[in-house]
């Protein structure tokens, strides 16, 4: 994936190492807030974690399993958003997605999830994009329901989070009903 721009301010740009500091300090800073609902958030706590996770992220996109991105408000990172492993025998992906500090409610991951479900199903042709949000974490739920998911049903204790386990609302878009939203 190239660099995408989705409006005048904000842009799409996979993952480079030359992005490790800003991923981390991004990261650290918004660390209180995101801990709450990424499990992963406690074991980042030095650049190199980030350095692992970049690479992780070029090679998933190498061997075209999917790709993350950052998102990039102003030329500032704002947040990362990605497809998980693409299973392209089934045609399905899920989208995962966070956004740092002081960049929410600005409609910022929406339009970033926008792009990259209309890419998802109608560029590579899947049939099926997933998006699984804690049923506690509203903001992050509020995306798929503006963009039109079905929420298809609870799995419950599908995470376990620092402060315990949280049950997931699990969301889906097929490209039948995109077509119609779009």
């Amino acid at each position: 994936m190239f660099a995408y721009k989705l409006d005048d301010d904000i842009e799409l740009k996979p993952l480079s190492m030359e992005h490790t500091g800003a991923l981390f300090s991004l990261t650290d800073k918004s660390r209180e807030r995101l801990r709450e609902w990424l499990p992963w958030v406690d074991n980042v706590t030095e650049e190199t974690h980030s350095v692992q996770f970049i690479k992780n992220a070029i090679r998933q996109a190498a061997d075209n399993g999917g790709f993350t991105a950052g998102i990039w408000v102003k030329d500032e990172l704002a947040g990362v958003i990605g497809f998980h492993e693409i299973d392209w025998h089934n045609r399905t992906v899920g989208i995962g997605y966070w956004l740092g500090k002081g960049h929410e409610g600005q409609g910022i991951m929406s339009t970033a999830c926008r792009a990259l479900v209309d890419y998802a199903l109608m560029d590579l042709d899947l049939n099926r994009v997933e998006i699984r949000c804690a049923t506690g974490n509203h903001r992050s739920r509020g995306i798929p329901e503006r963009l039109g998911f079905v929420l298809e049903g609870i799995v419950r204790q599908a995470e376990k989070l620092p402060l315990g386990y949280v049950n997931h609302a699990v969301y889906g878009m097929l490209q039948s009903e995109w077509k119609l939203l779009r």
